[in-house]
C-alpha cells in the first residue's frame, strides 16, 4: 500500500512526457511447428498489440507509473484497430490524421526451433500537409513537458532531417531522446538533442567504421558529442547490457542473465525505462540502469509483449 500511495504521489507531481511515433504498426503475432516454404501452415491464434517505436515507449512508461501522451499518425481501418489496442493499454494517447493505411507488422515463431520471423511491412507516405501537422503538434506541447522521445523509422514521404526538426520544434527546456537508425538517426543528430540510443551496429554506420570494444564506442560517443548537438550517447549491447557516455564520463551497464523469450522491444522498453527513470528524478547513471533493467524484462515475455514493472523493479535491485 505504501508503495502504491508513493507512485500515485509522483504521478500527481511528475509533469507528462511525450512520444511521437511517426511510423506506427499494428504488431500482430503468431507461431506454428515450422516455417517452409511452398507448404500452407498452421497457425495459432493471432495476438494484436499497438507498436511503433514511441508508442512501446509510452506503454512502457505507463507500466512504470510514469504519466505520458502518446502522439501518432493514424489512417485507415489499421489505424482505427490501432487506436483500440491503445485504448486497452490505457495509455494517454492523441491520433494525427493521415489520408494513407497506418502499416502492420506480423512477427511468427517457429516453435520447432525457437526462431522468430519478422515481417515488417512498408509504411505509408506522408504528404507535407501531414507532416506538417507533425511539426504542428510538437511545436504546440505544453512549455512543461520534461521529455520529448522520437523514435522508430520515418515514414515515406519524410525528409532525412525530418527529426531535427522536430527536435527544433519542441519547446525550449524540453529534453529531445533520439531512437531511430542510418540517416535518420546521422541527420537526427544535427540538432540539440539529450540523448540518442543506437545499438553497436548503428553507431558503427553512424561512424563509418567498425566498433570493437568499449573504448570505441566511447570515442565514438565523444566525437558526436563534441558537435555540439547530442549530450548522452547510450549504446546498447544486446545481452551486454549498455553503455553510456557523456563529454566527461562513461560507465558500462551489465545486464542481468534472463532467459530469452522474444527480444521484440527490448530496445523501446530500454528507452522507455531510461526516460521514466529520469522524469522520477533519478541520476543519469540510475536511470540508464533502470533502462537497462526495462531492457531485460522485455525478452522475459512473449511476442510481442513488452517489460512487465514487477520483474523491472526486481531486475533493477539486482544490477
Amino acid at each position: 500500500m505504501a508503495d502504491d500511495t508513493e507512485q500515485a504521489w509522483q504521478s500527481e507531481v511528475m509533469a507528462t512526457s511525450v512520444t511521437l511515433t511517426v511510423n506506427p504498426a499494428v504488431d500482430m503475432s503468431t507461431s506454428t511447428d515450422y516455417v517452409v516454404a511452398d507448404r500452407k501452415l498452421r497457425c495459432d491464434s493471432r495476438t494484436f498489440d499497438p507498436g511503433g517505436g514511441g508508442i512501446n515507449v509510452a506503454r512502457v512508461m505507463r507500466e512504470l507509473g510514469v504519466p505520458v501522451l502518446a502522439l501518432w499518425t493514424r489512417g485507415g481501418l489499421p489505424g482505427a484497430r490501432l487506436e483500440q489496442l491503445l485504448d486497452a493499454t490505457g495509455v494517454d494517447h492523441r491520433a494525427i490524421p493521415i489520408e494513407r493505411d497506418t502499416r502492420d507488422h506480423l512477427m511468427v515463431v517457429e516453435r520447432s526451433s525457437g526462431r522468430q520471423y519478422r515481417f515488417n511491412m512498408p509504411g505509408p507516405r506522408l504528404s507535407p500537409a501531414e507532416l506538417e501537422a507533425c511539426l504542428e503538434q510538437v511545436a504546440g506541447l505544453d512549455p512543461e513537458t520534461p521529455y520529448l522521445v522520437l523514435s522508430g523509422s520515418l515514414p515515406k514521404g519524410a525528409p532525412e532531417d525530418f527529426y531535427a526538426q522536430l527536435a527544433r520544434a519542441a519547446p525550449p527546456g524540453c529534453k529531445v531522446v533520439l531512437d531511430t537508425s542510418d540517416a535518420a538517426l546521422r541527420r537526427g543528430v544535427e540538432a540539440p538533442v539529450y540523448l540518442v540510443k543506437p545499438n553497436a551496429g548503428e553507431l558503427a554506420r553512424l561512424a563509418g567504421m567498425d566498433i570493437e570494444g568499449d573504448h570505441q564506442i566511447r570515442d565514438v560517443a565523444r566525437e558526436f558529442i563534441s558537435q555540439g548537438g547530442v549530450q548522452v550517447v547510450v549504446t546498447s549491447l544486446g545481452a551486454g547490457g549498455a553503455t553510456a557516455t557523456t563529454s566527461e564520463e562513461y560507465w558500462h551497464v551489465s545486464a542481468p542473465t534472463v532467459q530469452v523469450r522474444s527480444a521484440v522491444g527490448a530496445g523501446d522498453s530500454m528507452v522507455g525505462g531510461i526516460v521514466a527513470g529520469l522524469a522520477q528524478g533519478r541520476s543519469l547513471q540510475d536511470a540508464i540502469r533502470y533502462g537497462v533493467a526495462a531492457g531485460t524484462a522485455a525478452v522475459k515475455t512473449d511476442g510481442t509483449q513488452l517489460c512487465r514493472r514487477d520483474d523491472v523493479e526486481r531486475l533493477y535491485a539486482s544490477i
